[in-house]
C-alpha cells in the first residue's frame, strides 16, 4: 500500500509565501516523475509544476513565482511558492509514478491541501 501526504496548505495574504510537502510511504522500489496539481472551485484541475529526473517543468502562470523540487532520500516532493495571488487560491494535490520491485508502474494522488490566498 502507497500514501502520499500533503502538508503546508494554509491561508496567506497576496505577496506572501508557503512551501507544500507531499511524501510518499510504503513498499516503493522508486519514484519516477513527481507532480503538483490545483483545482480552484469550479475549474478543472490543472497541472502546475513537474519534477523528473531531468527537468523541472511549470505552468506558464506561476514561472519565476513557484519551485518544484524533490528529495529522493525522504522520497518528498515540495512546492515551494512565493508572491502568491488570489488566483493562486485552490485546492493543490500532488501525484506521483511509483515503481514497485517487479518493475510495475503506478500513479498515487494525495488527499490534497487547501491553499488560500487573501488580496
Amino acid at each position: 500500500q502507497v500514501q502520499l501526504v500533503e502538508s503546508g496548505g494554509g491561508l496567506v495574504q497576496t505577496g506572501g509565501s508557503l512551501r507544500l510537502s507531499c511524501a510518499a510511504s510504503g513498499s516503493i522500489f522508486s519514484i519516477g516523475a513527481m507532480r503538483w496539481y490545483r483545482q480552484a472551485p469550479g475549474k478543472q484541475r490543472e497541472l502546475v509544476a513537474a519534477v523528473t529526473s531531468g527537468a523541472n517543468n511549470y505552468t506558464d502562470s506561476v514561472k519565476g513565482r513557484f519551485t518544484i523540487s524533490r528529495d529522493n532520500a525522504k522520497n518528498t516532493v515540495y512546492l515551494q511558492m512565493d508572491s502568491l495571488k488570489p488566483e493562486d487560491t485552490a485546492v493543490y494535490y500532488c501525484n506521483a509514478d511509483i515503481v514497485f520491485r517487479l518493475g510495475s508502474t503506478r500513479r498515487y494522488w494525495g488527499q490534497g491541501t487547501q491553499v488560500t490566498v487573501s488580496s
